[in-house]
């Protein structure tokens, strides 16, 4: 537990101190956020944070990476094989998102060179990261709601590792989708990496139930020290934001998610404990349905993602965003909920 502690506080400390410092160099460069306006069909009402340094996601995956490396000082925590494959795919997909951000500043504009091509180069990432997971650790190779054998459907393998790799590819970009308002994406992502801390911790103080889990304390550790990493850049971009999370910290964000959920044996739980993510992605995904089947002539919402419906109708940001956080709350405290009812209803049976 004080590995768990050690990482979370560090990376908070780190978060703060790296997040303001890159608000003073990005602002000093020039390099601020380019917000689509009218002629794009994008929020005109946010043109007045256009100029915001971006890319403070940088912060989260360097202060998350100190955290969880601080930790394994401490005697008896190992680098296990397993969350360094997943330090090597978040720190990829990181690479992608800084990029893709690096062209939108560039070019002044928040369309990078791949926003058509970004989807299908993702997935194809997503799917090798996962069949490294899968070929050179012992992760279960079932889908699984809470542990391995529940529901326990085991797979053939090419197939679980394209399973795996749409839960990488719909994560990431469901946290980039969310990553719209201020404090959004980086308080809710942060809510799930705190029910990954103790779901991973629970785990492994619970070897007899969850066996199939590959080093669970080290999960812990490594969701612990996202969780620090998130806080501590909320302090900066929480509403007015000082600086801007983009693509760099929204893809890595959720590609640690979603490898968590697929390390811990919890793919299908990930759905509610990332509850706000889904119903984000999945507004987009409605709009376009609707637009589309109606000869591109009506739309459901006034804007998708779905908090931009929400400003538009009338509600302040800050209303939205808390709002959202409270059912991002809601979701993952039940998901916490149906973790745990299912542990005591397990070892009630023993």
């Amino acid at each position: 537990m004080i590995a768990v502690m050690i990482a979370g506080s560090a990376a908070m400390f780190v978060s703060l101190v790296v997040t303001r410092y890159l608000i003073v160099f990005f602002r000093e460069r020039g390099v601020g956020q380019p917000i689509l306006g009218k002629e794009d069909n994008g929020p005109e009402h946010h043109m007045k944070k256009q100029g915001t340094p971006t890319m403070g996601g940088l912060a989260i995956v360097v202060s998350a990476l100190f955290g969880w490396l601080i930790a394994h000082l401490r005697p008896g925590l190992a680098l296990s094989d397993q969350a360094l494959i997943m330090w090597v795919g978040i720190l990829v997909m990181a690479a992608m998102g800084f990029l893709d951000d690096y062209i939108k500043v560039r070019k002044r504009h928040n369309r990078g060179i791949f926003w058509k091509k970004k989807s299908y180069i993702t997935l194809g990432m997503s799917v090798l990261l996962a069949w490294w997971l899968v070929a050179s650790t012992g992760v279960s190779e079932t889908i699984s709601f809470t542990r391995a054998t529940f529901p326990g459907w085991q797979l053939a393998t090419p197939i679980f590792v394209v399973f795996c790799g749409v839960i990488i590819w719909s994560t990431s970009n469901a946290v980039n989708v969310t990553d719209g308002l201020d404090g959004l994406a980086g308080g809710s992502a942060m809510f799930g990496f705190l029910a990954f801390t103790i779901i991973a911790y629970w785990e492994f103080r619970n070897p007899d139930v969850y066996g199939a889990v590959v080093n669970p304390l080290d999960l812990a550790v490594l969701a612990a020290a996202f969780a620090g990493g998130c806080a501590g850049f909320l302090w900066f971009n929480a509403a007015p934001a000082r600086i801007i999370m983009g693509d760099v910290g929204a893809l890595a964000i959720g590609t640690a998610l979603a490898l968590l959920a697929i390390t811990t044996n919890t793919q299908l739980l990930i759905i509610l404990i990332c509850g706000l993510n889904v119903m984000e992605a999945g507004s987009v995904a409605i709009q376009m349905g609707v637009f589309k089947a109606s000869g591109r002539k009506k739309r459901l919402f006034r804007m998708s993602p779905i908090h931009h419906h929400f400003e538009l109708v009338g509600w302040p940001e800050t209303t939205v965003t808390i709002r959202f956080w409270i059912i991002s709350g809601i979701c993952t405290a039940s998901a916490l909920a149906i973790f745990i009812a299912d542990f005591t209803r397990l070892t009630d049976n023993l």
